[in-house]
């Protein structure tokens, strides 16, 4: 089993520390944005019908892409998906430190619920979908806004983006 890390030394950091956790309901397409805890920002997300190992290795694979010289502390639950050796050997390739949610404390995860509730609040409850293609346009436009357009108090009053931008001259 994986221990849950410390985070309080290395969320500061400029390594930083990403959450990964899928969201699934029933007939619906699954999501698994990679969230960036210091800046609430998505890191990636992929969107496909099944909740499954290539749902999260095809985020990890992207987000490591896009981001080569990240090497973040990686965190999640204890998903089915996050404990696979091949998932692990991914991280560890990556140059990462994965560290999971310890049984009953799910409150380590608190940023990527934040994250659902939010995305659940503002554009899912009170919504009739009528087709898939339109809830995961709905959910790309979603993120998309809540990235670059959505105001965030414990941002400073800054977008996620922002406050990544910020981050990233502070270290340059």
């Amino acid at each position: 089993t994986f221990p849950a890390v410390d985070h309080r030394g290395l969320t500061n950091s400029p390594l930083g520390c990403w959450l990964l956790c899928c969201l699934t309901a029933a007939e619906q397409p699954c999501s698994s944005p990679l969230i960036r805890r210091q800046q609430h920002r998505i890191v990636r997300y992929v969107i496909c019908d099944r909740n499954d190992n290539k749902l999260v290795f095809d985020t990890l694979d992207k987000a490591v892409l896009e981001n080569p010289n990240a090497h973040p502390l990686f965190h999640s639950d204890r998903g089915f998906q996050y404990t696979s050796r091949t998932f692990h050997k991914k991280l560890l390739d990556a140059g990462m430190t994965q560290s999971m949610s310890r049984v009953g404390r799910c409150i380590d995860n608190g940023p990527m619920e934040v994250f659902w509730g939010i995305l659940k609040r503002e554009c899912h409850y009170g919504h009739t979908f009528t087709s898939r293609e339109q809830l995961i346009s709905t959910i790309e436009n979603y993120i998309d806004y809540y990235n670059n357009r959505r105001y965030q108090h414990r941002l400073f009053i800054r977008t996620p983006m922002q406050a990544h931008v910020s981050a990233m001259n502070r270290v340059a």
